[in-house]
């Protein structure tokens, strides 16, 4: 289910879609953020992503809907202060072992359902695009509307071999000892989007 609005939708006015009439909010990808975090037998390494679009779909204070786009080139690691090793890590990141940035400069969510909890919490669903490959994830957030402004955030758990994501798996490479990272990686989003 697409919750964008009619091409020819006046982008001023709120979209319709259902029947239903919803007011978009455009994500400032300026004050939006995402970081992420994987672990390894070893540690763990953390970094950003630059979210480069997106729109949250808002009916009367209430999620309905919406997308983001991630700039994958702009990956970057926030935990090693050597500029060698913390440049090598970003390398590989965007080689073909990881996130294949030439291939697939972006990767995108789309929200299929967000359930109200109440209080501004949400059980939201969604399909994940990365490398091409779509799976869907589901995950809580919290949103929060004022004075024409939207903030929401969220936790996603990631499982990176769905998404052909698979060096030093211990899924599929026997051997790793302490050189293997764990299939899982974590995704922490705040978009913070305003009223057109």
């Amino acid at each position: 289910m697409s919750f964008a609005a009619p091409a020819s939708e006046n982008p001023a006015k709120p979209a319709v879609h259902a029947r239903k009439t919803y007011a978009v909010y455009q994500v400032d990808h300026q004050q939006s953020k995402l970081t992420w975090n994987a672990k390894k037998m070893t540690g763990s390494h953390a970094g950003a992503i630059s979210v480069a679009a997106g729109q949250l779909n808002i009916d009367n204070n209430v999620l309905k809907g919406g997308s983001f786009t991630l700039d994958t080139k702009s990956i970057t690691v926030t935990d090693i202060t050597n500029a060698d090793m913390n440049g090598k890590l970003v390398g590989h990141l965007k080689s073909d072992d990881f996130f294949s940035v030439e291939k697939h400069p972006t990767a995108t969510f789309v929200i299929t359902s967000a359930t109200s909890k109440g209080g501004g919490n949400y059980d939201v669903t969604g399909n994940l695009t990365i490398k091409g490959i779509t799976n869907a994830v589901s995950f809580p957030a919290t949103v929060a509307v004022s004075g024409g402004k939207a903030t929401a955030k969220a936790t996603v758990t990631v499982d990176r071999t769905k998404f052909d994501i698979k060096y030093r798996s211990k899924n599929f490479f026997e051997n790793l000892g302490d050189k293997a990272i764990y299939d899982d990686f974590t995704l922490d989003v705040t978009l913070v989007a305003n009223a057109k």
